[in-house]
């Protein structure tokens, strides 16, 4: 009888710990997150060809890159963390050399977004749609809309965060980077949670749930779980097409359809950088420039002063 072949343990499974040192180097959990899943996604790729991740050639990595079918921005992103990682394997002895290092990157017009916006119409049939599917649904897709958050922010948000500033209702969120930020709520969004979290809101007093639970998640599953992103996205996506909305519509498409409504609304770039927590100015100028409003040409500024 042949001897019963020994599993090979998994890339994952044999750098947990170099893993979890690097992952613990950063400070951002949404960076943690999507750090880990790119990590885990290359260590998949090297098991099926039999490759460990720290004798990885730079060819390996080549063939990785080449097998990613995303974004030019996420493929950029995900050999950005790669690297990362390769560059903190090296700084511990762990490996000779950053086989990532010369990988090349996709080219990234930091003047172009590729994420696709809604217009007025179809994002007041997403708010149907939404409103018809329940009101934990209707509240979240109000919450990204009016306000333009992530979906991070608003996943990762407790009843606590729930504010009064100055005479007006916010939502405290925590920002990319790990900072603490304000998003207004307008009064539909107001109303939609109020509905959502099961009481009618009177002027002046805080949304409450009625669950045990000390500061629990606003937005949480029937039993009372955090609403996971990918679940939640997935949501998204099935609210556009309820809506009869064609396309890869996200919960980042409404982050961008609520940036170029302000700015047709007339809403400063500045304003709406602060709105977004955006801390590089050039992400917020390209939903202006997605706009392509020719009638906003210097050229009609200059023949007006010189005519």
């Amino acid at each position: 009888m042949d001897a019963i072949q020994a599993r090979v343990p998994t890339n994952a499974e044999r750098h947990a710990r170099l893993a979890g040192e690097w992952l613990a180097s950063h400070t951002s959990t949404n960076t943690i997150r999507s750090y880990r899943r790119d990590l885990h996604e290359l260590f998949a790729f090297l098991d099926t060809h039999d490759v460990d991740a720290l004798t990885a050639k730079r060819s390996h990595l080549d063939a990785w890159r080449l097998s990613l079918d995303a974004a030019p921005a996420t493929v950029a992103r995900k050999l950005a963390a790669v690297s990362s990682f390769y560059r903190y394997a090296t700084y511990n002895g762990a490996v000779p050399a950053n086989p990532a290092a010369l990988v090349r990157r996709p080219r990234i017009d930091q003047d172009h977004s590729t994420t696709q916006g809604l217009t007025r119409h179809q994002s007041r049939h997403l708010l149907d749609a939404a409103r018809m599917h329940s009101p934990r649904s209707h509240a979240l897709i109000t919450v990204l809309l009016f306000t333009g958050a992530r979906i991070t922010e608003v996943l990762n948000a407790r009843i606590s965060d729930l504010q009064h500033d100055a005479g007006h209702r916010v939502l405290v969120v925590t920002r990319k980077g790990g900072k603490r930020g304000k998003l207004v709520l307008p009064a539909q969004a107001v109303d939609a949670l109020a509905t959502y979290l099961g009481q009618t809101v009177a002027q002046g007093t805080e949304l409450a749930t009625d669950t045990d639970t000390p500061n629990p998640p606003i937005f949480t599953t029937a039993t009372g779980r955090p609403w996971a992103a990918s679940e939640a996205f997935r949501t998204v996506r099935r609210l556009a097409r309820a809506a009869g909305i064609e396309g890869r519509i996200s919960p980042h498409s409404l982050r961008h359809t609520h940036a170029t409504l302000a700015l047709d609304a007339g809403v400063s770039l500045a304003d709406l950088q602060d709105s977004l927590g955006q801390a590089d100015p050039r992400t917020t100028r390209r939903y202006d420039r997605a706009r392509g409003r020719l009638e906003r040409s210097s050229s009609y500024a200059v023949a007006t002063a010189l005519g």
